[in-house]
Protein backbone atom coordinates (compact mmCIF):
# COMPACT_ATOMS: atom_id res chain seq x y z
CA UNK A 1 0.00 0.00 0.00
CA UNK A 2 1.47 3.65 -1.27
CA UNK A 3 2.40 5.92 1.47
CA UNK A 4 3.78 9.93 2.12
CA UNK A 5 5.45 11.35 5.00
CA UNK A 6 2.48 13.60 6.91
CA UNK A 7 4.41 16.08 9.43
CA UNK A 8 1.89 17.96 11.78
CA UNK A 9 3.70 20.84 13.61
CA UNK A 10 2.03 23.48 15.90
CA UNK A 11 3.94 26.80 17.29
CA UNK A 12 4.79 24.48 20.55
CA UNK A 13 5.95 21.00 19.25
CA UNK A 14 5.51 18.48 16.27
CA UNK A 15 2.68 16.73 16.95
CA UNK A 16 3.08 13.88 14.07
CA UNK A 17 5.37 12.65 11.93
CA UNK A 18 5.12 9.39 9.64
CA UNK A 19 4.25 7.58 6.80
CA UNK A 20 0.58 7.25 6.44
CA UNK A 21 -1.83 6.17 3.50
CA UNK A 22 -4.46 8.56 3.88
CA UNK A 23 -5.24 12.01 5.78
CA UNK A 24 -8.82 13.80 5.13
CA UNK A 25 -9.27 17.18 6.87
CA UNK A 26 -11.83 20.32 6.76
CA UNK A 27 -10.84 22.70 4.65
CA UNK A 28 -12.32 25.98 3.70
CA UNK A 29 -14.48 24.56 0.94
CA UNK A 30 -15.35 21.64 3.23
CA UNK A 31 -13.92 18.24 3.64
CA UNK A 32 -10.76 16.89 1.93
CA UNK A 33 -8.62 13.40 1.45
CA UNK A 34 -4.96 13.16 0.73
CA UNK A 35 -4.09 9.90 -0.95
CA UNK A 36 -0.42 9.20 -2.23
CA UNK A 37 0.75 11.05 -5.77
CA UNK A 38 -2.14 13.92 -4.87
CA UNK A 39 -1.59 17.01 -6.83
CA UNK A 40 0.18 20.18 -5.47
CA UNK A 41 -1.93 22.01 -3.12
CA UNK A 42 -1.94 24.78 -0.30
CA UNK A 43 -5.23 25.46 1.79
CA UNK A 44 -6.76 27.37 4.71
CA UNK A 45 -7.99 24.55 7.53
CA UNK A 46 -10.76 25.33 9.77
CA UNK A 47 -11.21 23.75 12.87
CA UNK A 48 -12.26 19.87 12.65
CA UNK A 49 -11.69 16.24 13.33
CA UNK A 50 -8.49 15.31 11.25
CA UNK A 51 -8.40 11.52 10.38
CA UNK A 52 -5.14 9.79 9.37
CA UNK A 53 -5.12 6.34 8.04
CA UNK A 54 -2.10 3.46 7.86
CA UNK A 55 -2.02 0.20 7.36
CA UNK A 56 -5.73 -0.51 8.90
CA UNK A 57 -5.38 2.13 11.75
CA UNK A 58 -7.51 5.19 11.94
CA UNK A 59 -5.99 8.21 14.09
CA UNK A 60 -8.47 11.08 14.44
CA UNK A 61 -6.94 14.49 16.28
CA UNK A 62 -9.24 18.11 16.84
CA UNK A 63 -7.64 20.74 14.87
CA UNK A 64 -8.16 24.25 15.60
CA UNK A 65 -7.58 26.03 12.18
CA UNK A 66 -4.20 26.36 10.37
CA UNK A 67 -2.66 25.29 6.73
CA UNK A 68 -2.78 21.94 5.06
CA UNK A 69 0.27 21.48 1.82
CA UNK A 70 1.04 18.65 -0.30
CA UNK A 71 4.33 18.88 -1.56
CA UNK A 72 5.56 15.88 -4.22
CA UNK A 73 7.60 15.03 -1.28
CA UNK A 74 5.39 15.15 1.86
CA UNK A 75 2.47 16.95 3.63
CA UNK A 76 2.56 19.66 6.05
CA UNK A 77 -0.07 20.56 8.23
CA UNK A 78 0.85 23.62 9.98
CA UNK A 79 -1.77 23.65 12.84
CA UNK A 80 -3.23 26.42 15.35
CA UNK A 81 -3.56 23.59 17.58
CA UNK A 82 -3.99 20.53 17.51
CA UNK A 83 -4.62 17.46 20.21
CA UNK A 84 -5.11 13.87 19.95
CA UNK A 85 -8.16 11.93 21.25
CA UNK A 86 -6.24 11.28 24.92
CA UNK A 87 -5.36 14.45 25.28
CA UNK A 88 -8.69 16.10 25.43
CA UNK A 89 -10.20 17.19 28.30
CA UNK A 90 -14.15 16.54 27.86
CA UNK A 91 -15.15 18.62 31.02
CA UNK A 92 -13.14 21.38 29.66
CA UNK A 93 -14.84 21.35 25.66
CA UNK A 94 -18.12 20.33 27.20
CA UNK A 95 -17.62 24.44 29.14
CA UNK A 96 -16.58 25.80 26.01
CA UNK A 97 -19.11 24.89 24.23
CA UNK A 98 -21.38 25.86 26.69
CA UNK A 99 -19.89 29.40 26.92
CA UNK A 100 -20.17 29.48 22.58
CA UNK A 101 -23.69 28.69 22.72
CA UNK A 102 -24.22 31.34 25.46
CA UNK A 103 -22.46 33.98 24.05
CA UNK A 104 -24.15 33.18 20.38
CA UNK A 105 -27.78 33.21 22.11
CA UNK A 106 -26.52 36.47 23.34
CA UNK A 107 -26.34 38.64 19.96
CA UNK A 108 -28.46 36.66 17.77
CA UNK A 109 -28.56 39.57 15.33
CA UNK A 110 -24.83 40.24 15.22
CA UNK A 111 -22.89 38.12 13.84
CA UNK A 112 -19.96 36.79 16.73
CA UNK A 113 -17.41 35.10 14.71
CA UNK A 114 -15.26 34.69 18.22
CA UNK A 115 -18.21 32.70 19.48
CA UNK A 116 -18.46 30.48 16.40
CA UNK A 117 -15.00 30.12 16.28
CA UNK A 118 -14.68 28.82 19.71
CA UNK A 119 -17.94 26.55 19.29
CA UNK A 120 -16.06 24.72 15.98
CA UNK A 121 -12.97 24.16 18.04
CA UNK A 122 -14.96 22.48 21.33
CA UNK A 123 -17.27 20.00 18.98
CA UNK A 124 -14.27 19.32 17.24
CA UNK A 125 -12.48 18.29 20.61
CA UNK A 126 -15.97 16.65 21.98
CA UNK A 127 -16.10 14.54 18.25
CA UNK A 128 -12.82 13.61 18.24
CA UNK A 129 -12.80 12.43 22.13
CA UNK A 130 -16.04 10.80 21.26
CA UNK A 131 -14.88 8.60 18.42
CA UNK A 132 -11.96 7.04 20.56
CA UNK A 133 -14.19 6.14 23.33
CA UNK A 134 -16.25 4.14 20.68
CA UNK A 135 -13.25 2.72 19.47
CA UNK A 136 -12.93 -1.20 20.82
CA UNK A 137 -10.00 -1.61 23.23
CA UNK A 138 -9.40 1.86 24.07
CA UNK A 139 -10.86 3.82 27.76
CA UNK A 140 -11.30 7.08 28.25
CA UNK A 141 -8.44 8.64 30.35
CA UNK A 142 -9.88 8.22 33.90
CA UNK A 143 -8.54 11.85 34.86
CA UNK A 144 -9.90 12.96 31.61
CA UNK A 145 -13.87 12.94 32.48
Amino acid sequence: MATFKLEIVTAEKMVFSDDVNEVVAWGVEGQLGILPHHAPLMTMLQSGDLLIKKDNEEQYLAISGGFLEVRPDKVIILADACERAEEIDVARAEEAKKRAEEALKAAPARVDVAAEAALRRSLARLKVAEKRRRRPGTQPHPTKL
